[in-house]
């Protein structure tokens, strides 16, 4: 059964309204009918260096380990890659039925332009 956790910085950091946020986008997407990782989209924005910040929840239904050492990461906005970037979290590992809110942030010389709007993010593979 899939269950919502925080990575320990997040959990002592998240304000009681984004935890709330968080619950209620998991309970709305926890259930799946297939044995693989999916990243709903929660929240994008730009930060003082001009970089492009996505918060997904990452739902990880498979039953494997998810890390993320060398992966590819793409943001596609409209049919069109708004960003691209390589990431390696050795904090962000999320155990088989674990739903785990986090930040990816893009470099600026990654960005393709991106409008900040429905944009969905993927695993490179």
């Amino acid at each position: 059964m899939q269950q919502l956790k925080f990575e320990p910085s997040w959990d002592k950091a998240l304000s009681s309204k984004d935890r709330s946020m968080f619950q209620e986008v998991f309970a709305k997407t926890c259930v799946s009918d297939t044995n693989r990782t999916q990243l709903v989209p929660v929240w994008h924005a730009s930060n003082y260096k001009g970089e492009l910040l996505i918060t997904v929840l990452i739902h990880n239904f498979t039953n494997q380990t998810l890390t993320f050492h060398n992966t590819t990461l793409r943001y596609i906005e409209e049919d069109n890659v708004a960003a691209e970037h390589i990431f390696t979290h050795p904090s962000l590992i999320i155990e088989p039925e674990i739903s785990m809110p986090w930040t990816f942030i893009f470099p600026v010389e990654c960005l393709n332009n991106p409008v900040h709007r429905n944009g969905m993010l993927e695993i490179i593979t």
